[in-house]
């Protein structure tokens, strides 16, 4: 009981105040450029590939993809990921952006 609710405490902490909204990376990549940066929000939809896994996450502003090493989230599931946004290609206005998920020392 105790480790759940410290859980639930930690999940709090993370997710309101040291989570950035997906929109803020979105708009101004440049600003978090070679800094680890936490986000959070919901899986919209995975895919893991021969050569790469990723999957879709969601929060109230936006949603970025974010690559991983890790086992791919459930579809529907609240997590928080810290990593590096990485901007892939620009072409005028449209823009792919990903979010390198922070391998764990």
């Amino acid at each position: 009981m105790l480790a759940a609710i410290a859980g639930a405490v930690l999940w709090v902490y993370f997710d309101y105040f040291q989570a950035g909204p997906i929109k803020d990376i979105l708009e101004d990549p440049g600003k978090y450029e070679s800094k680890p940066v936490t986000i959070s929000g919901q899986v919209a939809d995975r895919m893991s590939l021969v050569l790469v896994k990723y999957f879709k996450l969601q929060d109230k502003s936006g949603e970025i993809i974010v690559i991983t090493k890790k086992a791919l989230p459930a579809i529907g599931k609240r997590v928080c990921v810290t990593g590096m946004p990485v901007q892939s290609f620009v072409l005028g206005k449209q823009q792919l952006l990903v979010f390198i998920e922070q391998e764990e020392r």
